[in-house]
């Protein structure tokens, strides 16, 4: 299929592409690496009156870590901070050779998957994880909400229709904590079934799970094995998983406790 007619905008600045998404408000999408926008508008999900194009918007293309803090432009492709070196960032290393495949990360940005909001993706999972920040900017102002916050529903978000991401945040994993990832999918670079990840410490272990609930989820546990089993039964039944065409609510239920428990385990063994 082919999309619907809309104009479109190569934004050179900020302020030009703010403008017009002011202006346009909920007619207007943003276009960053497309992996996700393209097919909704060939499919016809998607039909904007005007498609803002911000990969000529130099301020979005930064990557800068201070304060300890990671923090990516809405511009930044997945590819660039696979590449990066001295990522002290574990838990993101390990999750992006998983995001899509190789030609996909060349061309879609972080930003950019945590606006798509998947509850099966990868990226907001580790947002969740991590407990990072979504730096959010319309014409007349910038706010910063929790990924928790921003995840609202299914490919639903806390994003104003005057707003875009422009850019995330994700704290720098402290000495002493541990981290782990692990996933299942039909095949490599499909969406998760089940997607876990676990940050641990001394005393407590937060496990985010994706692709059981319509938003990446998280808990806290007692850094003590024995109190594990009936707390992830607890928050496998919590999640609610439906069946559908991949796998059945009670098979997702199971992998919450099977995976949560190795990546949790797993998380406690790697603290350094």
């Amino acid at each position: 299929m082919k999309p619907a007619r809309f104009d479109y905008l190569r934004a050179t600045s900020a302020a030009e592409a703010l403008e017009t998404l002011h202006q346009a408000g909920g007619d207007a999408r943003i276009l960053a690496g497309g992996q996700s926008l393209l097919p909704m508008l060939n499919m016809r999900l998607a039909r904007p009156s005007v498609v803002i194009d911000i990969m000529h918007v130099p301020e979005w293309q930064q990557v800068t870590e201070s304060g300890g803090a990671l923090r990516i432009g809405a511009g930044v492709r997945q590819i660039a901070i696979e590449r990066r070196s001295g990522l002290r960032q574990p838990l993101l290393t390990a999750v992006l050779p998983w995001v899509g495949h190789a030609q996909t990360r060349s061309r879609g940005t972080v930003c950019g998957s945590i606006a798509h909001a998947d509850p099966s993706a990868e990226l907001p999972l580790i947002m969740v994880a991590l407990q990072g920040t979504v730096h959010l900017r319309s014409r007349r102002r910038r706010r910063a909400v929790s990924a928790e916050a921003f995840f609202t529903g299914m490919m639903v978000t806390a994003r104003a229709d005057d707003e875009m991401i422009e850019a995330i945040s994700i704290p720098a994993v402290r000495s002493g904590t541990g981290t782990a990832f692990r996933e299942i999918a039909r095949r490599h670079g499909d969406f998760a079934i089940v997607g876990c990840a676990a940050v641990a410490d001394a005393t407590t272990v937060r496990l985010a799970v994706a692709g059981v609930a319509d938003r990446p989820s998280a808990r806290q546990f007692p850094a003590d094995p024995a109190a594990w089993d009936d707390a992830l039964d607890a928050f496998a039944w919590d999640l609610e998983a439906r069946d559908d065409l991949h796998a059945s609510a009670r098979y997702r239920r199971e992998l919450v406790r099977r995976i949560g428990r190795q990546v949790m385990q797993e998380a406690m063994q790697c603290r350094a």
